[in-house]
């Protein structure tokens, strides 16, 4: 067992905290000028740690940074999802869904429309 959890540190990728802070500030950028490209009506607020995406229905989707843990944390009506850094990609740690195909997923259901953010 403890030659599993080895193996999995391994595979995670380390950034220290003013990267994972200012990746973290691009994404949220990212996201907004996405959002503003795509089409869908959302209005978007980022303050700290927190960007709050709000249909135009006034359905929440809020995008936070758990610093801590390095981890990107997705709360929606479907539930809440946790992503961490593993080999380049941000991979949810229950399932290794991907973080973008879960922000579409979760913008769509807002937007009742397919909605496509781009990863950064």
């Amino acid at each position: 067992m403890a030659h599993l959890k080895q193996k999995s540190r391994r595979a995670q990728t380390i950034m220290n905290e003013t990267e994972f802070l200012r990746y973290s500030d691009q994404l949220f950028a990212h996201i907004e000028d996405q959002l503003d490209q795509c089409g869908a009506d959302f209005d978007c607020e980022h303050n700290g740690n927190v960007l709050t995406i709000e249909a135009d229905n006034g359905t929440q989707i809020i995008v936070n940074r758990h610093t801590p843990n390095q981890e990107l944390w997705i709360a929606a009506k479907s539930g809440g999802y946790h992503f961490a850094l593993r080999d380049g990609e941000w991979r949810s740690t229950r399932d290794g869904s991907g973080f973008f195909a879960m922000l579409n997923e979760v913008l769509g259901a807002a937007a009742g429309e397919a909605v496509e953010i781009e990863p950064l």
